[in-house]
């Protein structure tokens, strides 16, 4: 491999990874690139052979105890040949000393173990469209529900009791970028719940999707359903749910949606102390 080197992603090559993940199955955001690089520039890795990029990994370093692990693929036709392997170790070293954090497609977890990970749970992604969900879902608590334009002390607080690390930046890119659609429900003066809905390359996605009880994602998925256009009303969207989170499920199954995926969450060190029956749908698989 004297010719294979690996180095940061420019914005332009991170979104070759981001339609590699599509080819993938994975049907990233179609503002996901721009997204992802706020919180770790340097966190995005290709490796180049003969000055062709073939393999990408992601190694975003929230702070300095907490990282997370994504987009690691090497094209089909340079598998098994040892690329993969050189750049999950270059994404090991610049996330060296943390808690590194990962969910991992089916075929991925045994080499996953390998390199040290362990399994916590499984996320499933539910689907289904959206003129199918939105006549099950009411108006159900709808007073509590406005527009998440930006990051307050309160959002703040609330999101850190529900991801291992901050995520400022990440969370102003997010709620900012193209086509996303935020909702913060609040009861009282305090938060109890928030979502996004962000446009993917088939339909939309919902993440995060974070709750104090399954009235409460109920009604943020309500009002960020009924923002979609009408004429995209037969379109897809999903939402990716821990399984720990049995309410979590059982609304999945009241609002009649499909798995049609499934990953491992795993981590290098621990599981954080997140509280799991909060959390009704994933930010990103690829970030947390």
């Amino acid at each position: 491999m004297s010719d294979y080197s690996i180095r940061p992603l420019t914005a332009a090559e991170l979104q070759h990874a981001v339609d590699w993940a599509g080819r993938e199955g994975w049907n990233p955001g179609l503002h996901d690139a721009d997204c992802f690089r706020t919180t770790d520039p340097d966190g995005y890795l290709g490796g180049f052979l003969n000055g062709e990029m073939i393999a990408s990994v992601s190694a975003v370093n929230y702070n300095d105890a907490y990282s997370f692990l994504g987009f690691y693929i090497v094209r089909p036709e340079f598998r098994g040949s040892g690329h993969g392997w050189e750049i999950a170790k270059q994404a090991f070293a610049h996330c060296e000393g943390r808690n590194m954090g990962l969910d991992g497609v089916v075929e991925q977890q045994d080499n996953y173990r390998k390199s040290g990970f362990t399994f916590a749970y499984n996320n499933y992604r539910f689907g289904a469209t959206v003129q199918d969900i939105l006549p099950k879902l009411g108006q159900v608590l709808g007073n509590g529900v406005t527009a998440l334009t930006d990051v307050t002390d309160a959002l703040r607080r609330y999101d850190r009791r529900l991801f291992p690390a901050p995520r400022d930046a990440f969370l102003h890119g997010w709620f900012s970028a193209p086509s996303h659609i935020s909702r913060v429900y609040t009861e009282d003066g305090q938060i109890k719940g928030y979502a996004t809905l962000r446009p993917c390359q088939a339909g939309y996605k919902v993440g995060p999707l974070f709750a104090d009880d399954a009235k409460i994602a109920q009604a943020l998925l309500a009002s960020l359903l009924a923002a979609v256009p009408a004429e995209h009303a037969g379109q897809e969207v999903f939402i990716d749910m821990p399984q720990p989170n049995k309410a979590a499920f059982t609304l999945a199954a009241q609002l009649g949606l499909e798995k049609v995926f499934e990953t491992a969450r795993m981590y290098s060190d621990h599981e954080p102390d997140i509280d799991l029956n909060r959390i009704y749908g994933v930010t990103t698989f690829e970030l947390g």
